[in-house]
């Protein structure tokens, strides 16, 4: 049985975990830092990586503690280089690389996406979760604050990048729009809530004219949302808006606008190439609207980890780590951050 530890600090989480055989959860940590960065309304990259510094070693330490086990029963140490904050990376590989070369343990660099494409195959607990045996190729939907993208997988460990968002991602969207409206951050929770009371035909937000069929844009609906709240009359120096902004109707037709657009293309791309499943990972496949509406346009089976693993956390790290290391891949000593990473070239 191999037991690989996995650190994961790409953004504002500082995650640990223990995981068996790329399938079973030993313990998965996760110290968030939702509640600090929420006073500036977005992640705070130099505090972000302090954050790290500080609570890094505990949780490893905890990690490795609810798993019952010591470093002499790992196999291998695996962390994310990449994509991700500088700061928050650099932590993150760091650490690991002490782990490792202290301990005399294999290392194993994981690229965060593909983190949040292995967690379909941790088996836990959770209604939307894949079967045991999913057959390839299967499309992934990776929608995050920091990406999307639509995923061929043909096999493990081999991708094939159909499209990507031209500018905003999804929960930059989100995020962008949530601060707009006064909302909070997150913006993705923020704004499904609120959502439900909104009308989401109130408002019409054309899709984007893009020239590849399979890519993402989300910038022109989010100025148009703002170009819509400014008809109610100006936005105060404070972000104040007018009594008059029909907040709720907006968010929903907002959220309307883009699962509408993640959900045509992504039910395209299944269909032209013969996926056999849908995956969706990353933040914003938590959003149950998402979920329902893909689950009843695609002519394929859809899939949806559980909550605790559409953020970030490292227990996607450790299943995806499993894979490439029976796989005979190991990192060197000079593993460095990519701080632009990416899955596909």
């Amino acid at each position: 049985m191999t037991k690989i530890l996995a650190i994961e600090t790409s953004c504002d989480e500082t995650a640990a975990a223990v995981v068996q055989d790329g399938r079973q959860v030993l313990s998965n940590i996760v110290a968030t830092q939702i509640e600090m960065h929420a006073k500036y309304g977005g992640v705070f990259p130099e505090m972000a990586s302090r954050m790290h510094v500080e609570t890094i070693v505990p949780v490893v330490r905890e990690a490795l503690e609810k798993a019952s086990l010591t470093y002499d029963d790992l196999a291998a140490v695996a962390v994310t280089y990449g994509p991700g904050l500088p700061g928050s990376l650099l932590v993150g590989v760091n650490v690991a690389k002490g782990i490792a070369l202290g301990r005399g343990l294999p290392l194993v660099g994981i690229n965060h996406l593909e983190g949040h494409i292995y967690s379909h195959w941790l088996r836990v607990e959770g209604d939307g979760m894949a079967p045991d045996a999913l057959q390839f190729p299967v499309l992934i939907l990776i929608v995050s604050g920091g990406h999307t993208e639509l995923i061929l997988m043909r096999d493990h460990l081999q991708y094939e990048k159909l499209g990507a968002t031209l500018d905003d991602a999804s929960g930059e969207a989100y995020d962008k729009v949530a601060r707009l409206l006064q909302l909070g951050y997150p913006g993705g929770p923020q704004i499904e809530k609120i959502a439900v009371e909104g009308n989401p035909h109130a408002f019409r937000f054309n899709k984007p004219k893009v020239d590849d069929e399979f890519a993402f844009s989300f910038s022109g609906i989010k100025t148009a949302v703002l170009r819509t709240v400014q008809s109610y009359g100006p936005i105060g120096p404070d972000g104040a808006l007018s009594v008059r902004v029909p907040i709720p109707d907006l968010a929903a037709s907002f959220q309307h606008s883009v699962i509408d657009q993640l959900v045509s293309k992504t039910v395209a791309a299944a269909e032209r190439y013969g996926a056999t499943a849908i995956l969706l990972s990353g933040g914003v496949s938590a959003n149950k609207m998402l979920r329902y509406v893909m689950k009843t346009k695609a002519p394929v089976p859809v899939y949806w980890p559980p909550l605790w693993l559409c953020t970030d956390n490292a227990a996607m790290i450790g299943a995806a780590a499993h894979f490439r290391f029976v796989a005979g891949q190991r990192a060197g000593w000079d593993l460095d951050i990519d701080p632009n990473l990416k899955l596909v070239e």
